[in-house]
């Protein structure tokens, strides 16, 4: 398990996302993953002028977004335990992860009009691994009871980001097959590729510290 990133320089985040922003071009939102980040260091981020952050746990969400509400806008991107979403909703403007009936079920009862959710999507179709896979994700999404707006993934693991493309570009031919806009795709590893296939919100952390 990673370790909880300290000292978090606001100069260097700032430099680090103005150049990736740059580099990623209009129509991308930065994201920054603040599952490493504890609740004292995210003052930091906001000195650095990140706005969008993403959250992995219910917990951790509710006690930063009670200290930081205002600064940041706020996703849920991690693993979504349905018992958990009534808690969740009311504090996020997205959550990345929705991929289970159980999840679905939740939706109808405490979702509203202006709630908004990115179906996961097991592109690569690995065992085990969370999402919809692609051969369900229409019936999938017809039986949402919230508004759908894009899909998101997390290709496999490898050292080679180009090894991830196929999976981003895939991933963008069911968005469009689907009339769905957003795409949240790509890491602090494969960011750039994703971007080129078509990423409109990349999940950053790593690169924006280092």
């Amino acid at each position: 398990m990673a370790e909880l990133i300290h000292g978090i320089d606001p100069e260097r985040v700032a430099a680090n996302l103005a150049r990736v922003e740059a580099e990623a071009g209009e129509g991308v939102e930065v994201l920054i993953a603040c599952k490493y980040v504890p609740l004292e260091e995210m003052g930091a981020l906001a000195a650095a002028g990140v706005r969008l952050v993403g959250e992995n746990r219910q917990q951790d969400l509710a006690a930063k977004h009670d200290r930081y509400g205002p600064d940041f806008t706020w996703d849920f991107i991690g693993n979504l335990q349905s018992r958990k979403l009534k808690q969740i909703l009311p504090l996020v403007r997205l959550i990345h992860s929705v991929a289970t009936d159980s999840v679905l079920a939740q939706l109808e009862r405490h979702g509203t009009p202006s709630t908004e959710v990115l179906v996961e999507v097991n592109v690569a179709e690995e065992g085990g691994k969370g999402g919809v896979a692609p051969a369900a994700l229409g019936d999938f999404i017809g039986r949402c009871p919230v508004r759908v707006g894009g899909l998101m993934t997390m290709p496999p693991f490898t050292a080679d980001p180009e090894d991830s493309r196929r999976h981003f570009a895939r991933l963008a031919e069911l968005a469009a097959e689907h009339g769905l806009e957003r795409l949240s795709m790509g890491t602090s590893q494969d960011w750039p590729v994703a971007v080129q296939e078509g990423a409109t919100i990349i999940r950053l952390g790593t690169a924006l510290f280092a």
